[in-house]
């Protein structure tokens, strides 16, 4: 590759265990993401993978082999390796049965051990030696994810997820179990592991111990078995991962919206917060010698990776800054206080630190402009959140004269165990509730126009759009539904088996033990009393959000003589090519002007250069 190699990171390369120079990531490829290798010490990249609907799953072992996995478009395939100079490919696990990729990881002496979804809705688990036929060591009921290897290859961890239970088993590469985590007579709540020591001798596993009211480390090891650190607790979500040549461990703490970093510890019992720019941190990674990798964003600007060891990271060259002000906003709710990141469409804002709420109260300077019209952007999940983030929506959305609302409803993450879990009665409702408090709030602050809000969301925010618009319609005045739940019925009988046993839990039963429990949290019920026009997109091989339940509820839209527009992609759920997401982009884009018109913005002087973030 030469001077064009763009990167759009969404998380920071894989760095070679004995070399550091050496790295492979994913970027963009006319489109598509690819797997390339980065040479730190020559600055020099080469793209690995050249694939029709792209690659997104990549590794680097300890012998610089870069390591991909070459899937078909449903998601089925086999791990590959090369050298990272380059030369022929070969097949990692020959052998091994084509499926959906859930984990790899390869030790200092080429054993390789690979989680893979079986046909059934379980995991098998493999371990054999690079290039050679694996063996079969574990088969698991249940979606599982590889949680890592020792340095010896004699231990493998595999985190499972059923019927909202997370547990963790150990087994050994002879496929003997020797631990569940949690076991009968533990500690209570549930366990995400976060790898073993990667220190030879050590058999240390890190986890995450989720409570009641917060998060605290724990290890585990043969020998002592489950200890908890209890003087380590967090109050919001926490990811960690072990420093490579110390006992310490690096925390990243996901924190209303934003993040933090704390390295811990264990064995001195010390935590301290390390100096980072504020914004999201979409990936953190200790180093040898004690450097540390980042990679940051906010909502002005997208994702920079940024080195404390003066190491050479993949740059994205000139990135372009969000226009407009951002600042958020606390609703106040019988059921807690709801935030909201909230982009307004005005270009210069002298003010430090961006826009404040209060003072744009009325629309602008003493009140005298109009609000601007407002598109709430509905996140997904629900276990997820908006963050303090860069999203190309948000700019695209701002840039057009939008303002732009991104609501952590009940059921986000980054607020604490217990607002996640705050989920109220009947599935769906109270997330629609908190969007219409917000709405509400903003529009009595002056900040967002009343004749002028719409909806736009993905996958769980494509179903609450759709929610909202009919149990709500007098709100709303359009919605974008991309990908959603539609049809709950439908939807649970051929969505996967892990997505079943999840509404079985949200329920308390299936459709034919609650049916009224699913018909009052189904958008399906309410299609008719829609009024807002709405575009809804669909995949033709989503299998979590099944075609046929999306076109049971768009005849239900038209039986109702409700005004819609369809779009359909040739593509699954999660993901797709770069083509198909600039299509659905300019088709919402242009949905929204022609039914919510935005005035556009007073344009950006020229000689006013764009601020290119943060320093280190």
């Amino acid at each position: 590759m030469g001077d064009d190699f763009r990167v759009f990171l969404g998380a920071l390369p894989e760095v070679c265990p004995r070399d550091p120079r050496r790295m492979v990531l994913t970027a963009d490829a006319d489109g598509r993401c690819e797997v390339f290798t980065w040479d730190a010490a020559t600055g020099r990249t080469r793209q690995v993978t050249d694939r029709p609907h792209g690659t997104v799953h990549c590794a680097i072992d300890a012998d610089a082999y870069v390591w991909w996995f070459d899937e078909d478009a449903e998601g089925r395939g086999h791990w590959w390796f090369q050298p990272f100079d380059g030369g022929c490919r070969v097949p990692g696990l020959p052998g091994a049965p084509g499926a959906l990729p859930r984990g790899l990881a390869v030790t200092a002496d080429g054993t390789v051990a690979a989680a893979l979804a079986s046909r059934h809705g379980g995991t098998r688990v493999f371990v054999g030696r690079r290039g050679r036929a694996p063996r079969e060591i574990l088969d698991v009921a249940g979606e599982g994810r590889l949680g890592g290897m020792t340095p010896e290859g004699d231990l493998v961890a595999l985190a499972t997820v059923s019927d909202g239970d997370a547990t963790v088993v150990v087994v050994t590469s002879a496929g003997r179990v020797v631990a569940r985590l949690p076991g009968t007579g533990g500690p209570a709540g549930r366990f995400w592991c976060r790898g073993f020591s990667p220190r030879p001798g050590r058999s240390e596993l890190l986890l995450v111990h989720e409570l009641e009211h917060g998060y605290r480390l724990a290890t585990w090891t043969p020998r002592r078995g489950l200890v908890t650190h209890s003087w380590c607790r967090f109050d919001t979500e926490i990811t960690a991962r072990w420093y490579p040549d110390t006992d310490e461990v690096l925390v990243r703490q996901e924190r209303h919206g934003r993040s933090l970093l704390h390295r811990v510890s264990l064995r001195d019992r010390t935590r301290r917060v390390l100096p980072t720019p504020a914004g999201s941190l979409l990936d953190a990674a200790p180093r040898p010698g004690g450097g540390l990798h980042y990679l940051w964003t906010d909502t002005a600007h997208p994702p920079v990776p940024r080195a404390t060891d003066g190491v050479a990271l993949p740059t994205p060259g000139p990135l372009p800054r969000v226009p407009g002000r951002h600042t958020e906003v606390w609703t106040r709710t019988p059921d807690g206080p709801v935030h909201t990141l909230l982009s307004l469409p005005h270009p210069d804002d002298s003010r430090p630190g961006g826009a404040d709420a209060g003072a744009c109260a009325g629309g602008g300077a003493g009140g005298a402009e109009v609000p601007p019209p407002a598109v709430f952007l509905v996140h997904g999940g629900p276990a997820d959140h908006d963050r303090d983030a860069y999203d190309a929506t948000v700019h695209s959305l701002v840039a057009s004269g939008y303002a732009v609302a991104r609501v952590n409803y009940r059921g986000s993450t980054g607020y604490g165990p217990r607002w996640r879990r705050a989920f109220g009665t009947g599935v769906g409702h109270p997330q629609v509730d908190d969007l219409a408090a917000v709405r509400a709030d903003l529009v009595r602050r002056g900040l967002v126009d009343d004749r002028a809000t719409a909806l736009w969301g993905v996958s769980w925010g494509a179903y609450l759009v759709l929610l909202a618009l009919g149990t709500r319609p007098g709100l709303w005045q359009a919605g974008v539904a991309v990908k959603p739940v539609a049809d709950w019925v439908t939807a649970h009988r051929l969505t996967t088996p892990a997505l079943r046993a999840l509404d079985v839990r949200w329920f308390g039963g299936t459709p034919e033990q609650v049916p009224r429990r699913y018909a009052h949290s189904s958008p399906l019920t309410f299609a008719a009393r829609v009024r807002a026009p709405l575009l809804v997109v669909g995949a033709d091989k989503d299998v979590k959000c099944p075609p046929e339940q999306i076109r049971s509820y768009l005849g239900a839209l038209t039986a109702a003589g409700v005004a819609h527009e369809q779009m359909w992609l040739d593509t699954g759920h999660d993901g797709y090519d770069g083509a198909a997401h600039v299509a659905v982009l300019r088709r919402s884009l242009t949905f929204l002007r022609a039914r919510l018109p935005a005035p556009a913005p007073p344009r950006v002087p020229r000689h006013v250069r764009e601020d290119p973030g943060p320093a280190d």
